[in-house]
């Protein structure tokens, strides 16, 4: 298999990756540690978008630098929002 050539599309395969696990965890029990794990994803992902330079950003630019650094952000932090605060 052939990665791509762009950090951010490597970052966004990686994110993919981190979204497929925490799915998985969602689905056989532990579910507030793959939310939390899907969270965490974004935040990372936000990260990495904020700092990859324009040419190098590959399928993880969507829009515009800060439409993706704050979507990702609110998501993730959402979602590792909702894991802390549900009750079981």
């Amino acid at each position: 298999m052939k990665l791509p050539r762009s950090h951010g599309s490597r970052i966004y395969l990686l994110h993919l990756v981190a979204v497929a696990v925490g799915l998985v965890l969602v689905a056989t029990g532990p579910w507030r540690a793959g939310v939390v794990v899907i969270g965490a994803s974004f935040l990372v992902a936000a990260a990495f978008r904020l700092v990859i330079p324009l040419d190098h950003t590959g399928m993880l630019r969507v829009r515009g630098k800060l439409f993706d650094v704050v979507w990702m952000s609110f998501l993730g932090a959402s979602l590792v929002l909702l894991a802390i605060i549900v009750p079981s």
